[in-house]
């Protein structure tokens, strides 16, 4: 930049290509967790499983699900929006999508490694571990950012 300000539209669009570039990031995760995800029915292993194991992956899978959902919505937005003069409102909206979309995906994973610890530890572990996961991905995700944002 050549040190002058950034006029609004400038800078709404650079917010814009910032949040798909972080979008882009969780995209990943995301689509590699939901692939495993569906891949898991068409073992033996998974035949063998309890309710309280498919139910778990069912939960992962349907948050999988919403992440996905949410965390693509801003890419749609903004294609069918951008030349509307809308982008306040695609940032917006899009920031939104995009919170709801990370709490989604750490419930997802949440789900996932109460599966995994159920199947190798088994109950109270497996309730541990879940519960540890949605306290670390609560503080990371999103306590500490928001103890840091200014009033």
């Amino acid at each position: 930049m050549s040190g002058s300000p950034e006029d609004e539209p400038q800078r709404l669009a650079r917010n814009i290509n910032d949040l798909l570039q972080e979008l882009r990031v969780a995209l990943a995760g995301v689509q590699i967790l939901f692939g495993f995800l569906l891949s898991i029915v068409f073992t033996d292993t998974y035949r063998r499983a309890s309710d309280v194991q498919h139910g778990a992956h069912l939960v992962a899978v349907a948050f999988a699900l919403i992440a996905m959902a949410l965390l693509t919505a801003p890419v749609a937005w903004h294609r069918l929006l951008f030349r509307q003069r809308q982008r306040p409102e695609i940032l917006r909206v899009s920031n939104g999508f995009a919170i709801v979309g990370l709490g989604s995906l750490a419930m997802a994973m949440s789900a996932a490694i109460f599966l995994l610890a159920d199947v190798v530890l088994g109950d109270w572990p497996a309730i541990l571990a879940c519960a540890l996961t949605v306290a670390g991905f609560g503080a990371l995700w999103f306590i500490l950012p928001l103890r840091q944002r200014k009033h």
